[in-house]
């Protein structure tokens, strides 16, 4: 491939990844480079910026070398970062104090607060009707000004990590639009920034410390600064598009940027994003985010967090017997647990799992949520605790799609990417279980390809976001669901969502019972 290239750059939460694309999605090399993160104490998690950045530095250079790609074969490039993971930082966008995570629920006091507002913000949440996050921005900078606040009164910016990383590329103070909709309650159509929420916890100071300029995906915020050339191996003055959050850029490496079809990102959780030509909100889902991906579009979202890490914790506590094959079929564990469970009915013999083995994002968002195992008898085996394990992360993606649509929104399919795409089979019961058709991708790892539909953006090959995902993402396959299967299904759907909130008061105090011994 002789280019040109965009650059997408991904900053995940173990690694800063950077691929390099032609303009028709196509990936010539892609790179990683990993970094470290500290937990200081019990719910913390805090990373350190000026690790991101060496690590990008590394990556970038090490795929230029992979695609034997002169500089200025590179036209443009784009980030993306966790989010909300919240950088405090000075007058020359130097850290005060390390990245405090997205994973990070230190400001939970905080985010209790949002249920005594009725601001109209309150809608992303549930429509109102569901705890806010203590992940989200308000809430931290909240933490940040009443716990450190000789920090927080030094800082002269208090920025996502995508806008951090931006600014280090250009030297230009910007606030993404993505993470704006998405984490910090903006909503253009309701007037923009809800200071009477951000009074209400307690941070209605912080606009002060946030950049005036709100940039669009793919927006050309400038030119690579020459000192972020120099550590990139790039030539200075290329196009940076204004990127997104890492889960948006996954939706946008999908395709999934008009109404009508979801994303499905999986891995060791799942993570569902969508568009809506309408601002919708309700119990069970988060959003409607007015302008996040596409301008005029409202984007929905639900998640489940602990899906393939629920898998690979039966695999290590399970399956100890079982070792990977040198080669021909059942290669991996996984494959051979497949093979066992080839076999099992739908339903797994009256079997059923809740896989809230982390808690629950949506449709309760309850950090105290804890898996469940019910039906259980002497006659199960392995093969079927293991199948209704696959089965139960099947029936929580479908209870987020009920909560979806009775809110209105009823998409035509999924688009699927992420770990589980490895197994036909666990995409094949996705499909059966939601009733939904199932499309795959060509390139897997959507948010570098997001991040670099962006940078063709910035660069001026295309003009809305629309086009460069038609022209840059490539689907390969589709999966139809079986009726039959689909009926049969809906049965176990419906003990799966009555099984927690029956046994949700026993379960909290449980774990407040745990909490509370020495």
């Amino acid at each position: 491939m002789s280019g040109p290239f965009v650059m997408g750059i991904d900053f995940g939460t173990e690694s800063c990844r950077v691929g390099l694309f032609d303009l028709s999605g196509r990936p010539a090399a892609t790179a990683a480079s990993p970094y470290r993160t500290n937990h200081p104490r019990p719910g913390w998690a805090e990373q350190d910026p000026f690790d991101w950045w060496q690590a990008l530095g590394q990556a970038s250079r090490q795929a230029l070398g992979l695609a034997r790609a002169e500089p200025d074969q590179v036209v443009a490039l784009a980030a993306d970062a966790t989010t909300l993971t919240l950088v405090a930082a000075d007058r020359a966008g130097n850290p005060l104090r390390p990245a405090i995570m997205w994973m990070d629920v230190r400001a939970t006091e905080q985010a209790e607060r949002a249920w005594t507002s009725d601001s109209s913000a309150r809608r992303y949440n549930a429509g109102g009707a569901g705890p806010a996050s203590a992940e989200w921005y308000p809430f931290k900078a909240a933490w940040l000004k009443e716990n450190e606040p000789e920090t927080y009164r030094a800082a002269h910016r208090l920025v996502d990590a995508t806008d951090w990383v931006t600014h280090r590329l250009t030297g230009q103070w910007t606030v993404n639009v993505n993470s704006a909709a998405h984490r910090m309650y903006h909503n253009r159509e309701r007037g923009g920034w809800p200071t009477d929420f951000y009074q209400h916890i307690g941070v209605g100071d912080v606009f002060a410390k946030l950049p005036q300029r709100l940039t669009a995906l793919g927006e050309l915020v400038g030119p690579l600064s020459p000192a972020a050339a120099g550590h990139l191996g790039l030539r200075a003055g290329l196009p940076v598009g204004q990127g997104p959050c890492d889960a948006s850029a996954g939706q946008i490496g999908l395709g999934v940027v008009e109404p009508g079809q979801l994303a499905l990102i999986t891995g060791s959780s799942h993570a569902i994003f969508g568009q809506s030509e309408r601002a919708i909100c309700g119990p069970g889902f988060w959003g409607g985010y007015c302008d996040g991906v596409a301008p005029g579009q409202h984007t929905v979202e639900g998640g489940q967090v602990s899906t393939g890490s629920v898998m690979k914790w039966f695999k290590d506590q399970f399956a100890r017997d079982l070792r990977p094959a040198a080669e021909g079929p059942g290669q991996s564990v996984y494959d051979q647990l497949n093979a066992e469970a080839a076999q099992v009915p739908i339903g797994s013999h009256g079997l059923i799992v809740n896989e809230y083995f982390q808690g629950n994002r949506t449709p309760y968002t309850d950090a105290k949520a804890r898996g469940l195992i019910w039906g259980l008898s002497l006659a199960h085996s392995r093969a079927e605790v293991y199948h209704a394990i696959q089965e139960g992360i099947c029936y929580g993606t479908a209870h987020n799609l009920r909560a979806m649509a009775a809110a209105g929104l009823k998409p035509e399919r999924l688009v699927v990417s992420g770990g589980m795409t490895r197994s036909r089979e666990l995409i094949q019961l996705h499909a059966d279980v939601t009733g939904l058709p199932i499309g795959l991708t060509e390139v897997q790892d959507g948010p570098l390809l997001g991040s670099a539909i962006c940078a063709a953006i910035g660069a001026g090959a295309f003009d809305q976001l629309q086009d460069a995902a038609q022209a840059m993402v490539r689907p390969t396959d589709s999966l139809t669901p079986d009726p039959e299967r689909h009926q049969a299904y809906q049965f176990y759907v419906d003990q799966y969502c009555a099984g927690y909130p029956a046994l949700r008061p026993v379960l909290h105090r449980l774990v407040d019972h745990e909490a509370a011994r020495p």
